[in-house]
């Protein structure tokens, strides 16, 4: 299926001058929510108890947190609504284990008399292990990093893979400093959610740069703008229907999928959107920038052409016996 002509050549590059200044801003922007006000760390890294509780009709905020600061254990507890005004969340900083009897058997009797409700979750982490938990989650997310760049430099010219780092490292950040900004807590399934953007992102850039690489040694054409504009037109069509695939399908699981579920949805909705848009206006425009001399790459191939002809011929020549 194609949504564009084959024959149509759009001036990308001219388009990713505009698209340079937008990333810029909105790398600056997360960069500045990174610092303030900072991520909101979830039960995972930060250690404490939730509990997720839905009542039959609206639930009696007030009611509820003047029952849980009646008792010592439960003092500085947060109670917000978690979705919808008949489910909330209750927040305790710390794991409760001085607790004698089941957490939820203890929160069901505290608060017996506000209304018809059912305890949904029950999630403890102690300090130790959120701790760990954090320390995993950003080495998976550097080795993640490392190891595709170590990957693409070995299989490119090295400004294409810095540019496709740079650009990889562009989506994650504007990613995470939307989940600062929404105010959604850093937990395991936002680290799932940037690790998977990093495969979706570096998969549609490597894509577009075969087809850089390709349309390069099908043309004797010195004009790098030319061939970028003619790579980017002919994989348009590929990026258009992968972007919308995967939009769709994050959009339909942020907006039914419920709060739960938001710290994956969400950095991965802005990620697919960032993604697709740096692939074709960040990543190519990039190359550019770092100096990618086409004419020296058409003599490096051809000096690579040359030289396995000349294997070839001596390979050949050893097997007659003239060597």
């Amino acid at each position: 299926m194609d949504f564009f002509k084959h024959n149509k050549i759009y001036d990308f590059v001219k388009m990713s001058n505009y698209g340079i200044v937008l990333s810029l801003i909105l790398f600056i922007g997360s960069l500045i929510l990174f610092v303030k006000p900072g991520f909101t760390l979830g039960v995972d890294f930060a250690g404490g108890t939730i509990i997720q509780i839905q009542y039959s009709k609206e639930a009696p905020l007030a009611d509820i947190r003047q029952k849980l600061e009646s008792v010592e254990d439960f003092k500085g507890a947060q109670v917000s609504e978690f979705g919808s005004p008949q489910e909330i969340l209750i927040r305790l900083a710390t794991a409760t284990s001085s607790v004698n009897q089941d957490i939820g058997e203890e929160v069901t009797n505290l608060l017996k008399d506000t209304g018809d409700f059912q305890i949904r979750r029950v999630d403890i982490v102690g300090p130790k292990v959120g701790d760990e938990l954090r320390e995993k989650g950003i080495l998976a997310l550097t080795l993640a990093i490392i190891s595709i760049m170590a990957y693409v430099a070995y299989r490119y010219e090295w400004r294409f893979a810095l540019a496709s780092i740079l650009a990889l490292i562009h989506d994650v950040v504007i990613a995470a400093g939307a989940v600062v900004l929404f105010d959604v807590d850093l937990s395991l399934e936002v680290i799932a959610a940037l690790l998977t953007l990093i495969g979706y992102s570096i998969n549609d850039t490597i894509i577009i740069f075969d087809r850089i690489r390709e349309t390069i040694g099908m043309r004797a054409s010195n004009n790098l703008k030319e061939v970028v504009n003619e790579a980017l037109s002919a994989t348009l069509s590929r990026t258009m229907l992968t972007s919308l695939t995967v939009f769709f399908v994050v959009l339909t699981l942020y907006l039914f999928g419920g709060e739960i579920i938001k710290g994956f949805s969400l950095p991965m909705l802005i990620g697919s959107i960032v993604g697709s848009y740096s692939s074709i206006f960040v990543a190519s425009k990039l190359v550019m920038i770092l100096g990618f001399d086409l004419e020296k790459y058409h003599k490096k191939l051809v000096d690579q052409e040359r030289k396995a002809l000349e294997k070839k011929k001596m390979r050949e020549m050893y097997e007659r016996g003239r060597v």
